[in-house]
């Protein structure tokens, strides 16, 4: 692993939470907006890292720009249907398809910008990073090729591991999630506390994980295939 990729898992893994923290812990909340840009400016790292400004370069940022439009407008335009939403599942086909970096950046970007139609609040540097890791997993290379793998299958059976990890990244989301809940109620965590709201989020997290498998089936292929043939038409 070279330092570029060290550099980028340090952003996401350290830097990111450690700034979340911050937005908890010494702004209450009350700052979210400010953390809300940190957490995006930190998300664009990892991308620039290898960005050496030649048109591949230039035109897989444009896809992966593309893919923020469509999670953020599919977000919005599932709207009337609570917690079902097609974003986990573009984000982790980004994930699955440019990478790591481009997964997290699509899930971070989503959130913030279609949070501008739902609202933004203290959740959303949460909403940022949640949904960003589950792309930037997705994209780790000992999974990404069992993904792609998955999501080009013919067979039911060959199309297990992408419902898994729809499955998981559905539990994951509201795992996460919950952290913020209830850190939100007085700035500390409490366990017993967290486990409640776990409990009591089982119906949603059931939401969550069939929204994500669902869509992942229908997607997934499709826009992974026209990726493809754009990275390859393309040279990115």
């Amino acid at each position: 692993m070279n330092w570029k990729k060290i550099g980028s898992f340090a952003i996401v893994i350290i830097l990111i939470p450690i700034t979340l923290a911050i937005g908890v812990v010494l702004f209450k909340g009350r700052k979210y907006n400010i953390i809300s840009i940190a957490v995006a400016l930190l998300a664009c790292v990892p991308n620039l890292l290898f960005f050496e400004k030649g048109k591949a370069d230039t035109r897989r940022m444009v896809v992966i720009a593309v893919m923020v439009a469509i999670a953020s407008v599919g977000r919005v335009l599932f709207s009337p249907v609570p917690s079902f939403k097609p974003v986990t599942a573009i984000v982790v086909v980004t994930g699955i398809y440019l990478g790591s970096e481009a997964g997290f950046f699509t899930g971070a970007l989503t959130a913030v910008i279609s949070n501008m139609f739902f609202g933004q609040g203290p959740w959303t540097p949460f909403q940022m990073f949640s949904w960003g890791i589950l792309g930037f997993i997705a994209g780790l290379p000992f999974l990404q090729k069992i993904l792609k793998s998955s999501v080009q299958g013919e067979t039911l059976a060959s199309r297990l591991p992408i419902v898994v990890y729809g499955a998981a990244a559905g539990v994951l989301y509201s795992m996460l999630m919950d952290v913020w809940s209830t850190l939100n109620m007085d700035g500390t965590f409490n366990l017993l506390r967290y486990l409640v709201l776990l409990g009591t989020g089982i119906p949603t997290t059931v939401i969550y994980i069939v929204s994500n498998i669902v869509f992942l089936l229908i997607a997934a292929k499709p826009i992974g295939t026209r990726i493809e043939r754009i990275k390859i038409k393309y040279g990115i």
